[in-house]
């Protein structure tokens, strides 16, 4: 059985807290930021991935093609919708905080880029350079991720 406490050491050790900025249309940068929350784990775990999907009734468990040779195969359990995010996922960790300082900080500045989304903060210069920031100080280690990606999903680096 899948515990609220399980789902916080599990993302305190596999979880992560995402933001992705990205242009809507090709030469005009009219931004769009995305929150996203996933946890990975190697496809021998999927099962895990499956009871964490039914315990949030959201979400969704894909596999993750996996390109380094020294890596093997993942699923990962994704809550994407901005919805979701809102009504389920901030409420979850705010009534069962991680534990991790690191993860705590990542989740803090997630909840605070999409109060900014909420607000549509991120339509002026200001707001994007906040968003930028909180981003810049999140996910401490992580390899480093490009940060914009164009409609058709290539990555450019900034």
């Amino acid at each position: 059985m899948i515990t609220a406490d399980y789902i916080v050491g599990l993302t305190d050790g596999e979880g992560c807290f995402y933001v992705n900025l990205r242009g809507r249309k090709p030469g005009k940068w009219i931004p769009k930021i995305e929150t996203h929350f996933y946890i990975k784990l190697r496809q021998e775990e999927k099962h895990l991935l499956d009871k964490i999907k039914k315990f949030f009734g959201r979400g969704g468990v894909y596999f993750q093609k996996e390109k380094r040779k020294n890596h093997t195969p993942c699923f990962r359990f994704e809550i994407n919708s901005q919805k979701d995010i809102q009504e389920t996922l901030i409420p979850f960790f705010k009534k069962y905080p991680l534990q991790g300082q690191l993860k705590q900080k990542s989740f803090k500045n997630f909840c605070e880029i999409f109060n900014l989304i909420n607000k549509k903060k991120y339509l002026t210069r200001e707001g994007i350079l906040q968003i930028r920031r909180l981003k810049s100080e999140m996910n401490f280690r992580a390899r480093p991720v490009r940060e914009i990606r164009s409609p058709g999903g290539e990555s450019k680096q900034l």
